[in-house]
């Protein structure tokens, strides 16, 4: 019988998968005494959070995803496949570019704060002027920028002193929340706990568990929903159970065999979508070997990413872009780095390694329990590596050591390469494109490459949208391909699973929820 190594590739990785998972008498579990009319929502979230309560301190999905039930937004951004450009209007009711560099918004009048405090343009003023800021370690705005407060209600972003498009805040502003002037004037405030404009409000911590409340005073009505249980639980199998025997209303980060089980059983539903997360191989650009573009060109050619598709099921889908197809400026692109052992042998050759020989051994560092499967394909990315002949150890480490060791600083970061998702809220491709690829930010990769900084000054720089695309497109993405500085190796399908009595919830490509009109019976 002929060898076929990537049958045994993905066999092996699910034989360690089946070999791990428990078998479930799912009837013993479930509880429907739990579900009860009037309850908090429990909702388990497979991220850990930081501690800080200031929107800009952080990079942290499972934060994010808290911060959507707390503050509010300029504008949200649904990005459904079909209208991954559609903005809503949320505190803002217009938009309007009045030059390059000014963009203005008319503000929803009659929203209040948590603490009470109304809404104004003040409040917007200090959080663009404040989160813009160069040294604010989450880095999702363009550059600094200036609000200029027209009236309560109409406040008008400018970014001449920044040197870029205003209009780069169009699809921004559905990412960006809305902090109090107060509090931003007050740091060790605006760090100790969260106030925003949104549907629930802080209460407390218990332990990994955040405690929100409905906030009566909400300017759509007071939620349905007494109340949010945010509760970190790393591991995706106990989230899974606690679902099925009733601790949890709501889990997120599912792999496919507990997707097969909760479909099965019976009193629950799921929520798939194409995620605006990309999954990558990021390399560490900024000391050997993976300085050398060659050489991450080569371990790029080694990786064959069907395979990796394959052990993912449900939860991956196939890219060839360094961004989601929900974003902006997504293309399938031409010379996408794709499996091809060959080509990686004659870069290896090229770069002074033949066969790999003289490289030094490389710590690829990955996590377990929060993104799906990342154990199982490392494996398999790892064997794939050593086929071509790098010399590859497997990190597999928990949440929480894995984060620390997540960007790059002075002397480059921890291990060669790590593995790490990025999801923002919005359609903006630089929230992935410049935050990482450009010198000023590197913010994983530590890549700084002067063609690189150019291209994406220029995509930056272009004011008309369809123009900005073409550049992204035709410019951005095949550079990328060239350089390499990390490799998406695919998509991700955010799984969302819940009781079937769990009704009115929406879900955000990045993983970000709206619970303000749902209700649990």
């Amino acid at each position: 019988m002929e060898f076929n190594r990537r049958a045994f590739l993905k066999s092996s990785a699910l034989a360690g998968v089946a070999v791990g998972l428990p078998v479930l008498n799912t009837a013993f579990f479930v509880d429907p005494a739990h579900a009860a009319e009037g309850k908090a929502l429990n909702f388990m979230s497979a991220e850990n959070l930081t501690g800080n309560w200031d929107p800009s301190s952080h990079t942290t999905l499972a934060q994010i995803n808290l911060e959507s039930f707390v503050f509010g937004y300029l504008t949200r951004a649904p990005m459904r496949p079909d209208k991954p450009d559609e903005l809503v209007m949320e505190l803002a009711t217009e938009m309007k570019l009045i030059d390059e560099h000014t963009l203005e918004f008319t503000l929803r009048e009659g929203v209040t704060f948590h603490d009470g405090k109304p809404f104004t343009a003040e409040d917007v003023k200090a959080t663009y002027e404040y989160a813009s800021q160069p040294d604010r370690p989450a880095a999702w705005y363009p550059g600094i920028c200036e609000v200029e407060v027209v009236s309560d209600h109409v406040a008008r972003i400018k970014t001449d002193k920044g040197g870029y498009p205003a209009s780069l805040f169009w699809f921004l502003s559905a990412f960006l929340p809305i902090m109090s002037a107060k509090d931003v004037a007050d740091p060790k405030m605006l760090s100790s706990r969260p106030n925003g404009t949104g549907a629930f409000k802080f209460a407390r911590q218990e332990g990994n568990t955040t405690v929100l409340e409905a906030f009566d005073g909400f300017y759509l009505g007071k939620p349905t929903l007494p109340g949010i249980n945010f509760s970190f639980v790393g591991d995706a199998t106990t989230r899974t159970l606690a679902l099925l025997n009733g601790e949890a209303d709501l889990i997120e980060r599912l792999e496919a065999e507990q997707v097969q089980t909760i479909e099965e059983t019976g009193g629950f539903k799921l929520n798939k979508a194409v995620s605006v997360e990309n999954k990558y191989l990021w390399f560490r650009c900024s000391k050997p070997p993976f300085n050398d573009p060659r050489v991450r060109k080569a371990a790029a050619h080694a990786i064959d990413r069907a395979v990796l598709l394959d052990i993912l099921g449900v939860s991956g889908h196939a890219s060839k872009a360094w961004i989601s197809p929900v974003k902006f400026g997504y293309v399938d692109t031409p010379n996408y780095p794709e499996y091809n052992p060959e080509e990686s042998q004659r870069l290896l050759a090229e770069a002074g390694f033949p066969k790999g020989e003289g490289l030094p051994e490389l710590e690829y560092i990955t996590s377990v329990g929060f993104y799906p499967k990342t154990k199982e394909y490392g494996e398999v990315i790892t064997a794939m590596l050593q086929e071509q002949g790098f010399p590859v150890k497997l990190n597999v480490m928990e949440v929480a050591a894995w984060n620390e060791r997540l960007y790059d600083r002075p002397g480059g970061g921890p291990g060669h390469m790590i593995d790490c998702g990025w999801s923002t809220g919005s359609p903006e491709p630089d929230l992935v494109l410049r935050t990482h690829f450009h010198s000023s930010s590197k913010r994983i990769c530590g890549i700084d490459d002067k063609d690189l900084d150019a291209v994406l000054d220029k995509e930056r720089n272009t004011l008309d949208p369809a123009a900005r695309k073409a550049v992204i497109q035709n410019e951005v993405m095949p550079m990328l391909a060239d350089k390499v500085p990390a490799l998406s190796l695919f998509t991700s399908v955010f799984i969302h699973a819940m009781r079937d009595g769990l009704d009115g919830m929406y879900f955000y490509p990045n993983g970000m929820m709206d619970a303000a009109k749902s209700t649990l019976a």
